[in-house]
């Protein structure tokens, strides 16, 4: 069995998705191939997600393939765009409607066999900061990470989640949008066309 079917029959997590607000049923949502030139590393499934199957088709996924100056095919050519999160389902709500974290025991699974199947990728994007803790050992806040971005590029680079509740994060940071978002838009054209 390959990888992606092995981790789409994943259902380690049916009793603690039975337990959330949503009590869901586990539905991973896998996107990637070996040969990939580029890796977003994202955090976990919305609900959106979870219903369509397809990753980022949410106002999130819009606010993303701005930021990376990327078309929706683009973004769902999987033989360019591998989009490798650290859960690979919709983990749940709180009763708050909140969404609750990724699972851990779904990236102890599953992340570093899928890195392993990836290869070298030349351009890795990490969106929020469960990716950036995975891929970066970062114990920083958010905001420290994605201002140290010039750390890591050109291959790495940090971002916050593209998620509208960020939008004042945005405000309060134009920097990113000013310094960091044409960089990253210049690499990823950079990797797509070498």
């Amino acid at each position: 069995m390959s990888l992606t079917k092995e981790i789409q029959a994943c259902r380690l997590c049916t009793d603690r998705f039975a337990q959330t607000a949503t009590a869901h049923k586990p539905r991973p949502v896998v996107w990637f191939r070996p040969g990939a030139r580029i890796l977003i590393a994202g955090q976990a499934p919305g609900a959106r997600v979870h219903a369509s199957g397809k990753p980022f088709t949410d106002p999130s996924g819009d606010r993303l393939r701005d930021w990376l100056g990327l078309d929706e095919k683009g973004f769902y050519d999987q033989s360019q765009v591998a989009i490798v999160p650290m859960a690979f389902c919709f983990p749940g709500y709180n009763e708050r409607k909140a969404d609750l974290p990724p699972p851990p025991i779904c990236g102890r699974t599953w992340h570093d066999r899928v890195m392993n199947a990836l290869g070298d990728v030349p351009l890795t994007i990490l969106v929020g900061g469960h990716a950036h803790k995975y891929h970066l050992g970062a114990q920083s806040p958010v905001t420290e990470t994605v201002s140290r971005w010039r750390d890591h590029a050109p291959r790495v680079f940090a971002l916050p989640h593209p998620s509208w509740r960020n939008t004042a994060w945005l405000k309060k940071n134009p920097w990113f949008e000013t310094d960091l978002l044409p960089v990253l838009q210049q690499r990823v054209q950079e990797v797509l066309n070498d």
